[in-house]
C-alpha cells in the first residue's frame, strides 16, 4: 500500500482526529502483534523465528524516514537502529516495487508454519496476510492518491509535524536542522509526483488546486510570526545540557533554515500547482475516473477496515439512521432547540476540567487506564482555518508517557462541543485507546500499522457515548448523540453517493435537503471535502457502527453476564485491525 503518510495523518469535518507521524511517502511494511506476557501454545522455536521477522520489519519501517523514526521511538538504537541518514522520504516510487515489496513479505509469510504459532502471532500473521493482499491491488493504483489533500494534506501538516519534533537531547536539535535543509529535496519528489499525475489525466480539479495555494499562502503569510520560529524557540528553551550561547545559536539557525528551506520549499511548491492547473480532467466523484469505482472500493476497504461491500455499508448506514431516529422519536416532550439550549449553558470547563471529569466519568464502563501525562495546546490562531477542530499527537511507544491534543478554538463553538471534542480525542477516545494498548506490551511494529476504521470508530464511539456523561439529562443527551449520529451517517451517505453513485453538486445538495440541511453554501463545502478525501467520513462512521455491531454479537453472546467493561477490554487488547479480525480474536482476550 502506498501513503505519504506511515501513521496517516486524517480528519474529518468535525471532531477529527488526526495522527501526526511521518510526512514522507513509503512503502507501509504492514505486520502484526505479539504481546508480551500471553500464553505460549505453538512451537516455541517457530514464535521466536516468527518474532524475529517481525521485529526486523518494524525496524525497517520505523526507520525509513527521519520524521517516522523519531516520532516512533525516542531511543531508537534500543531497538538496534542507529545512522540513519536524515530524510523525509520521497514520492518516489512505482507500482513495480510495490508488488515486489509485497510479493517477497508474502513469501516470507509463507516460511512459517500457522498451526505453530501461539495465539498472538496467529493475530499478527493474519493482519499482515490481510494487509499484503490490499498492498498488491493498491500498487495499480499509486497515482490516484493524493498527499495535497485539502483535509490532510502534506502541506497543512508539515509545519504541525516539524512543530511538535521533540528535542530529548543535543543530537535532536542537530538531526532536525539537517532533516529542515532537505525540505527542497522532498518537496521536489512531492512536486514531480503531482506532474504524474498531471500526465496521467489524475491531477485535481481547479478549484482543490486553488485551495491548496491558499493553504500554503496561509503558511507563509505567517512570516516572522511563523509557529516554526517560535515552538523552537520553546523546545531548546527545555532540552538539556545546552549552554544559553548555544540555544541562542541554534535558534538562529533555525530561523535560517526555516527562511532558506521551508519558505522557498512553499513558495516552489504554489508555483508548481499554479502551473498544473488544468490538468485535471474530472472534478467530481472517483467514478468518474478510469477504473474509478473499483479503486472506490479499494479506498473503503482500507478506510474502514470493514469486509462489507460499499452496498451493504449503505443499507448498515440507512438502517443505524432509522434506528436513531426512533430512539429521537421516543425522547418525548423535549425539542432539539430545548436540547441545544440546554447544552449551551453546561457550564464554562477548561479543557483540563473536563478531561478530568471523563476520565473519572468512564471507570464503571471502560478498563481503569494508565496513569500517562497530558499537555493540551491550542492551534496557531493564523492556521485554524485550515487545520481541523481537534487532534491527539501519538506519543513514541517508548514515551507513551507525554501526550498532547491539540484544540482549534475557532470551531469549539460551545461547552458540549468542546467536551465532545475532547472525550474522542482523549477519554475514552484516542488518548486512552493507545496508552492502554501500549500496556498490554505489543510486539512494536504492531503499534505503527494503521487501521482507520477501527481506530477512528472507537474514537467516534467514545464520543458518541460522551453525551451521557455531561450534565444533560439522559433524555437530552440521547435527542443530542442520535442527531450527531444521524449527521455523521449523512456524511458517510453522500461520501458513498459522491464516489460510488456519481452524484453531481445538485445532487448532494438534494439528498442533504430532504433532511432539512438547507444550507446550500455549507453542503457545497461538504461535497468539496468529501470529493478532496474519499472514504474519511466512512472510517469514522462505518468503524463506529461496527464497534456497535460487536456489542450487539458480545451481548447476545453473553446475555445475562453482559459486561461493557469485558466488551471494551476484548476490542481493546485485540488492538488496531481489521474488524473481521477483531470479531475473531476479540473472545480470546477475556480468556488469557
Amino acid at each position: 500500500m502506498l501513503s505519504f503518510l506511515s501513521r496517516h495523518i486524517e480528519s474529518i469535518y468535525k471532531h477529527q482526529k488526526k495522527y501526526i507521524i511521518c510526512a514522507g511517502m513509503s512503502l507501509c511494511l504492514i505486520t502484526g502483534l505479539l504481546a508480551a506476557g500471553c500464553q505460549t501454545r505453538g512451537s516455541a522455536d517457530e514464535n521466536v523465528r516468527f518474532e524475529k521477522y517481525t521485529n526486523e520489519l518494524f525496524c525497517r519501517e520505523a526507520a525509513s524516514n527521519t520524521v517516522s523514526l523519531h516520532y516512533t521511538l525516542k531511543n531508537p538504537e534500543e531497538y538496534g537502529i542507529t545512522d540513519n541518514p536524515e530524510t523525509f522520504g520521497s514520492f518516489d516510487i512505482s507500482a513495480e516495487s510495490v508488488k515486489a515489496s509485497s510479493e517477497n513479505m508474502q513469501q516470507a509469510l509463507l516460511n512459517f508454519s500457522y498451526d505453530d504459532l501461539d495465539t498472538q502471532n496467529k493475530l499478527t500473521y493474519d493482519i499482515l496476510n490481510y494487509r499484503l493482499k490490499l498492498m498488491e491491488k493498491s500498487a495499480d493504483y499509486i497515482l490516484y492518491e493524493e498527499p495535497l489533500g485539502l483535509v490532510s494534506g502534506v502541506q497543512t501538516q508539515l509545519p504541525v509535524v516539524l512543530s511538535e519534533y521533540q528535542f530529548y537531547d543535543r543530537q535532536d536539535v542537530e538531526d532536525y536542522l539537517a532533516l529542515l535543509e532537505t525540505t527542497g529535496d522532498y518537496f521536489d519528489s512531492l512536486i514531480g509526483f503531482e506532474q504524474r499525475k498531471a500526465q496521467a489525466g489524475l491531477f485535481m480539479a481547479d478549484y482543490m488546486a486553488d485551495g491548496v495555494i491558499a493553504q500554503c499562502q496561509a503558511f507563509l503569510d505567517m512570516g516572522d510570526s511563523n509557529y516554526l520560529y517560535s515552538t523552537f524557540a520553546d523546545r531548546i528553551a527545555k532540552t538539556e545540557g545546552l549552554t544559553e550561547t548555544e540555544k541562542s545559536d541554534y535558534i538562529q539557525d533555525n530561523a535560517l533554515a526555516v527562511r532558506d528551506h521551508i519558505l522557498p520549499a512553499y513558495e516552489k511548491l504554489i508555483s508548481a500547482v499554479e502551473d498544473l492547473k488544468g490538468h485535471g480532467k474530472n472534478d467530481k466523484g472517483l467514478i468518474y475516473l478510469p477504473e474509478g469505482k473499483e479503486y472506490y472500493e479499494l479506498v473503503v476497504k482500507q478506510s474502514t477496515g470493514s469486509d462489507r461491500s460499499v452496498r451493504e455499508m449503505q443499507d448498515m448506514t440507512r438502517r443505524q439512521i432509522s434506528d436513531d431516529l426512533g430512539a429521537m422519536e421516543q425522547v418525548l416532550g423535549i425539542t432539539t432547540g430545548e436540547a441545544q439550549e440546554a447544552a449551551a449553558s453546561m457550564g464554562q470547563e477548561n479543557a483540563e476540567l473536563i478531561l478530568s471529569h471523563l476520565k473519572g466519568g468512564i471507570e464503571t464502563a471502560f478498563p481503569e487506564p494508565p496513569e500517562t501525562s497530558l499537555e493540551v495546546k491550542y492551534v496557531p490562531e493564523e492556521m485554524e482555518e485550515h487545520l481541523s477542530p481537534a487532534f491527539y499527537m501519538i506519543p513514541a511507544i517508548d514515551n507513551t508517557q507525554d501526550n498532547v491534543i491539540y484544540i482549534n478554538r475557532s470551531h469549539m463553538g460551545n461547552d458540549l462541543t468542546l467536551f465532545t471534542t475532547l472525550a474522542h480525542e482523549g477519554y475514552p477516545g484516542h488518548l486512552y485507546q493507545t496508552v492502554y494498548y501500549e500496556s498490554t506490551d505489543p510486539d512494536p511494529i504492531r503499534s505503527i500499522m494503521d487501521f482507520g476504521g477501527y481506530v477512528e470508530g472507537w474514537a467516534t464511539y467514545a464520543e458518541m457515548g460522551s453525551y451521557y456523561l455531561t450534565p444533560l439529562s439522559k433524555e437530552q443527551a440521547t435527542l443530542l448523540q442520535k442527531n450527531s449520529s444521524i449527521i455523521l451517517g449523512l456524511y458517510a451517505l453522500a461520501d458513498m453517493g459522491i464516489h460510488y453513485e456519481g452524484w453531481s453538486r445538485m445532487d448532494t445538495v438534494a439528498f442533504f435537503s430532504n433532511y432539512g440541511i438547507t444550507d446550500a453554501e455549507a453542503v457545497e463545502e461538504i461535497y468539496e471535502l468529501i470529493i478532496g478525501s474519499p472514504g474519511n467520513y466512512l472510517k469514522y462512521y462505518i468503524g463506529y457502527v461496527e464497534f456497535l455491531e460487536l456489542k450487539k454479537e458480545w451481548a447476545e453472546e453473553k446475555a445475562d453476564k453482559f459486561s461493557q467493561k469485558e466488551f471494551h477490554r476484548a476490542v481493546l487488547e485485540t488492538g488496531p485491525a481489521p474488524f473481521e479480525i477483531v470479531e475473531d480474536y476479540m473472545w480470546t482476550m477475556t480468556e488469557q
